[in-house]
């Protein structure tokens, strides 16, 4: 351990920031308080700006510092934004609002600390800093409860604020002084400054005054040592108001970096924050300071040596002169506050679930019994198998009291249920049966041999995670809050917090710095493909995706290291800045579900959404050890397309024109829960997987899954769990996938060391796919290993250095035995081994490759006895990006698209009355509002342009002109054209651009605009695609044409072979540029069948070098990592085809 620095002087930063104040402080909290341990203190407080985001952080550092042995108190504070009364603020505001030219909207989001706009007077951005500390868990509550109301509405615009009011009310338990030179003190004397000492000294003693009504003694003023001449008369004035009102004052060190050296990193990091603004003290250059002295502030954890050596430096040097008994008191009386005035305590860390799942008069483990045995009779179970398996389960939830997180957990999904789709499981959790018969998951896992092992064990750690799938989690997750209680208070969505990265980092400092953006641009276009294939070799991976870490790109990119050494400044910012906060955004799906969450935590405002200070994923796990358990409410956007395929059925074979969900949900309880649907079908496995018409099908849209899956030949639900399982990087780097197919082509060459070793892994045809089925081989041939201990094995395998050695040693022993009383030799128990050994960080969790794979089939069975109603959903679920090449899917399987029509089509992609037709929607149009769409099914058909114009049951300040416009020229008004109109250019000119009032004037339009006739082919072109988001390449490219080209080695470029490198493609647009030495060359963007949007950089233009836009091409293309598609000559490598 490094040598802690004693000081003379005891101290403890009470005013101190991280990088959680985004912009302004600078590196994590744990930093902080390790650098205050080694500079002398035993305590440290945190006390970030206007939140508390901070405290999980500081929570578990401090755990690992005390496990360490340091004898280290953390305080925990905020610095909050505060204003005397927020009824007059509020009174100023819509004043301000009233009399400004231009009205402003609420404006909510990230907390960014900028004093040089509250100087600038605007009501909307008054404010004053205070700090408050927690005494004990009582006033951390408090606290949590006044952060968390600071950011409601009513008290929040840009910043959040509290008041005397709010202070009052919550006042016990908490320690204030009075911040910095934006404090309230301070704002007195900024007021008053230019009147009189006399205004100054009266304005403080009326603030001192409230403040110590509602504290009393634990009110204290604050006065700080730096470089900055105004803040030495300040606080001259700060200790008279003080000294007169009988209130004691500390001395703060307002500390924002974790070390003295890392000055220079947070000015950085500021002008980062501040989008490049420069401070006004800066003069040219790039607006950073060439020595802290310059800045006038140091801002680290400093000790009390060091306070009284910066108080004794810069008083000197501003020629202030201070009563030393008096500061040296104010110096150490902090350290009095922290040890005799703060409790050391941890924060409550009592698990919050809401108690209203519990009915009155029941235990929750009564209640989830009682709900278990219903399931069950609902489901008519009553194999003795089932009921063993519930009992044991129930036993562990008991043991482990986990019975309310259950209960909360069948509540969600119980109104999910009554409003959607929801998922058939995902994850460990399909293999509860106590999940199956809550109807949280729709999979029985006794059928399949799914382990509740693998979701909770007897001496496992934290609390489940069941993440729940829906067809709409935002809806879902409103509806919860109407039923449970306002949003923000009982249901809170989950904060992610976004992190400074290499290649925004580069490119930020690069701008500082005045590096040229090409060069900038170079290293950071090319330093992860430099880097990835060199980070997956050292990981032993040969396939699949892989991101290198930030020390891996480092390590492997060659234009990084040379930049860098160039550059050696941006070298360093980059190692102190990565990392660090860049923005708070929400998880996906994550919510907390408890009684007044804002009491308990203190909760944040962030883009208009009140959510959670902390957060709890991948890399951090912050709510649990706090109490608060996480509910993950994803959205799948496949149960969307099942449902719109659904009501598609119940509309084209049932004749319910308009489906209610209820309906939607008889039909799927009937043909496709899981408990109905025949996963056994060989006609939907053979005519969907085997022969590859995938349009839609889940999991299946990546060519290599799909080339492996036909090749795989799946027929059940396990042999296509087993092809996901092993669609992965790690399986096919070990080349399980050509073994799996080998194997099951040819199960006779199998060979199995004992009849328990082919009982678990004949279904997989000899290889270890599935993470259960190392644990029940480690439990059927190892001696007394419980399913418990075969899930720890796998844990243990997979997780080297971390502790287990002794664990892992039992177990192999163990192993080893059981494998001899079973007659298997040491040789043979070692090779088992190992093979576990080996594919232990390959093994897929089976629970979430059947419960998903049993999605994939659903899919499939509607697209083989419903191909057009499904292939419908298909193109209502497809995101713009990709709709291209779903109307393409839709053409190769025969289908018909036509283009929008004002009297068929709606707000979903709609079924011809041929029943092979599919009309493209309405709200597919850009620049066609909902309101319009109204407007046009309420009232249609429409027989004539006429009808449409001017129809008196139509409100034509919804359909108005800019609607029609885009009608026109997306061909939605196609069928209104008549013979009258010379082309589609007259109809737009006569129509829209010059919208008739009257039939008089449109008649009058027809004969003005006559001579326009028709628009180009090309412009009619563009303006589909522009509109429509769609390129229609089969119109261009026509299928046949397609499928030729494919049977004579000519994909598309989305199909790109190396080998070959023949591919077809329809260029776009054309960019000209240079190369830095002036040479010119070509950017083509192009497109294809798949709506893969590609750039083909074409070197050694010439003069008489031509490309034709939306015309196809082939061309024999180079392709690598740094520059994509390239070719060094238009005229040998490309021929126009159409």
């Amino acid at each position: 351990m490094t040598n802690r620095i004693e000081s003379k002087i005891p101290f403890v930063g009470l005013h101190a920031h991280s990088g959680l104040s985004p912009f302004d402080g600078l590196g994590m909290p744990g930093e902080h308080m390790d650098f205050a341990y080694e500079n002398g203190m035993n305590a440290h407080a945190l006390t970030d700006h206007g939140h508390m985001n901070g405290l999980s952080f500081q929570v578990e550092h401090l755990k690992k510092m005390k496990e360490d042995g340091k004898d280290f108190r953390a305080i925990y504070g905020c610095e909050s934004y505060f204003i005397k009364s927020h009824r007059k603020w509020r009174q100023m505001y819509e004043e301000h609002k009233a009399n400004s030219k231009k009205q402003k909207k609420e404006e909510y989001g990230m907390v960014i600390e900028d004093e040089d706009r509250q100087k600038k007077f605007n009501p909307l951005n008054r404010r004053s800093h205070l700090v408050m500390v927690a005494q004990n868990q009582i006033g951390l509550n408090n606290l949590f409860k006044l952060v968390s109301d600071s950011y409601q509405p009513e008290n929040f615009y840009r910043y959040p604020r509290m008041d005397f009011e709010m202070l009052d009310k919550y006042n016990e338990g908490l320690i204030i002084s009075t911040a910095c030179m934006s404090g309230p003190l301070f704002g007195d004397f900024w007021k008053n400054r230019d009147k009189s000492p006399d205004h100054v000294l009266s304005a403080m003693r009326d603030t001192i005054a409230q403040f110590k009504e509602i504290f009393g003694d634990r009110f204290y003023g604050e006065v700080q040592w730096n470089d900055i001449p105004e803040q030495h008369l300040g606080n001259n004035y700060i200790i008279q108001a003080c000294m007169e009102m009988g209130v004691e004052v500390i001395s703060t060190a307002d500390s924002h970096y974790p070390r003295p050296e890392l000055w220079k990193e947070r000015e950085m990091y500021k002008r980062i924050g501040w989008g490049g603004k420069i401070p006004a003290w800066a003069e040219g250059g790039n607006g950073l300071p060439d020595s802290v002295e310059e800045v006038g502030y140091e801002l680290y954890p400093k000790n009390g040596d060091q306070m009284w050596e910066s108080y004794k430096s810069y008083s000197a040097k501003h020629r202030t002169e201070y009563d030393d008994t008096f500061i040296r008191d104010s110096i150490e009386r902090t350290h009095h506050i922290a040890f005799d005035r703060c409790e050391d305590f941890l924060p409550d860390s009592t698990v919050r679930l809401p108690e209203f799942v519990v009915p009155e008069g029941k235990t929750a483990i009564q209640a989830l019994t009682s709900d278990a045995l219903a399931g069950m009779k609902e489901k008519n179970i009553t194999d003795p198998e089932y009921v063993d398996r519930l009992k044991y389960e129930l036993g562990i939830i008991k043991e482990r009291g986990f019975a309310q997180y259950f209960l909360t957990m069948k509540a969600i999904s119980d109104k999910a249920q009554e409003e959607m789709l929801v998922g058939l499981g995902r994850g460990s959790a399909a293999g509860s049966l106590l999940s199956y018969v809550l109807d949280i998951t729709q999979i029985d896992p006794i059928k399949y041999a799914l382990q509740f092992e693998r979701f909770l064990t007897k001496g496992g750690k934290g609390y489940p995670d069941i993440d729940f799938d829906v067809e709409e989690p935002m809806e879902l997750k409103q509806q919860l809050a109407e039923e449970w209680g306002k949003i923000g208070v009982n249901v809170v969505p989950i904060s992610n917090f976004n992190t400074l990265q290499l290649r925004s980092l580069i490119k930020d400092i690069g701008k500082f710095y005045d590096i040229p953006f090409t060069e900038v641009n170079k290293v950071t276009g090319v330093m992860m493909a430099e880097a990835t294939p060199l980070a997956k070799k050292a990981h032993g991976q040969t396939a699949g995706v892989y991101t290198p870490t930030f020390d891996e790109v480092k390590e492997y990119s060659e234009t990084l290291q040379a930049f860098f050494q160039k550059y050696p400044e941006v070298a360093t910012h980059v190692d102190h800045l990565f990392g660090n906060m860049r923005s708070i955004s929400r998880h996906a799906g994550g919510v907390v579900v408890a009684e007044n969450l804002d009491h308990h935590m203190p909760l944040i405002n962030s883009g208009g959404v009140i959510q959670t200070p902390w957060s709890e994923g991948q890399n951090v796990r912050h709510l649990e050890p706090l109490g608060f358990i996480k509910f993950d409410l994803l959205g799948l956007s496949t149960l969307r397309m099942i449902s719109g395929a659904i009501r598609h059925i119940l509309k084209r074979a049932h004749g319910i024109e308009e489906p209610t969900f209820e309906q939607v949900r008889d039909y799927y309880n009937t043909n496709l829960h899981p408990d109905t649907i025949d996963f056994d079908n060989q006609e939907v496995w053979r005519e969907v997987f085997h022969k590859g018409k995938w349009a839609g099908i889940f999991q299946m849209t990546n060519g290599g899954a799909q080339r492996f899956c036909q090749e795989a030949q799946p027929e059940s639900l396990l042999d296509f769990a087993a092809v996901t399982a092993i669609f992965r990087p790690g399986p096919l780097s070990a080349k399980a996938h050509s073994l799996y197919v080998a194997n099951k082509t040819n199960p006779g060459q199998v060979h199995y060391d004992h009849p328990i070793i082919k009982e678990v892994l004949g279904e997989t045809y000899g290889l270890l796919v599935f993470q259960e089925q190392l644990a029940m081989l480690a439990h059927k041939l190892g001696k007394d290993i419980s399913l418990d201990e075969g899930n720890l094995l796998r844990k243990v395998l997979t997780k080297k250095g971390t502790g287990k050695d002794k664990v892992k040693d039992n177990l192999y022993k163990k192993f080893v035995a059981g494998c001899a009383e079973h007659g298997l030799s040491k040789e043979i128990a070692d090779s088992q081994w190992a093979n576990m050994e080996y594919f232990s960080g390959y093994g897929f969790n089976l629970s979430h490759a059947v419960s998903y794979g049993a999605v994939s089939f659903q899919c499939a069975w509607l697209s083989y006895y419903y191909p057009v109603e499904w292939m419908a959903a298909f193109l209502d679920k497809e995101p713009e990006e990709k709709k291209a090449g779903a109307i393409n899917t839709a053409k190769s399987f025969g289908f018909d698209i036509v283009p929008p029509s004002i009297n068929k089509s709606g707000r979903v992609w709609e079924i011809g009355e041929d029943g092979n037709t599919l009309i493209q929607p309405l709200a597919g149009i850009k620049g066609l509002g909902d309101s319009a769409i109204d407007q046009i099914v309420a009232n249609r058909p429409f027989n004539s342009i006429e009808e449409f114009l001017f129809n008196e049951n139509i409100t034509y300040s919804k359909l108005n002109k800019k609607a029609l416009d885009v009608l026109v020229r997306s061909k939605a008004l196609d069928e209104l054209m008549d013979d009258r109109f010379t082309g589609l250019k007259h109809f737009w000119s006569a129509v829209a651009v010059d919208r008739p009032r009257k039939e008089k004037n449109l008649l009058e339009n027809i004969d003005l605009y006559a001579p326009e006739g028709d628009f180009s082919e090309e412009e009619k072109l563009e303006h589909f695609a522009s509109l429509t988001g769609i390129f229609p390449i089969h119109e261009i490219m026509p299928q046949e044409i397609q499928d030729n080209l494919m049977t004579r080695g000519c994909p598309p470029i989305s199909e790109y072979d190396p080998d070959l490198k023949l591919v077809w493609f329809i260029p776009r647009e054309v960019k000209i540029k240079k190369t830095k030495n002036g040479k010119e060359y070509w950017v083509i963007s192009t497109t294809d069948s798949n709506a893969f949007d590609a750039n083909i950089r074409c070197w050694g233009v010439k003069d008489d070098d031509k490309i034709s836009l939306n015309k196809v091409y082939i061309a024999n293309l180079e392709y690598n990592e740094k520059w994509g598609f390239s070719t060094r000559s238009i005229r040998r490598s490309f021929r126009r085809l159409t």
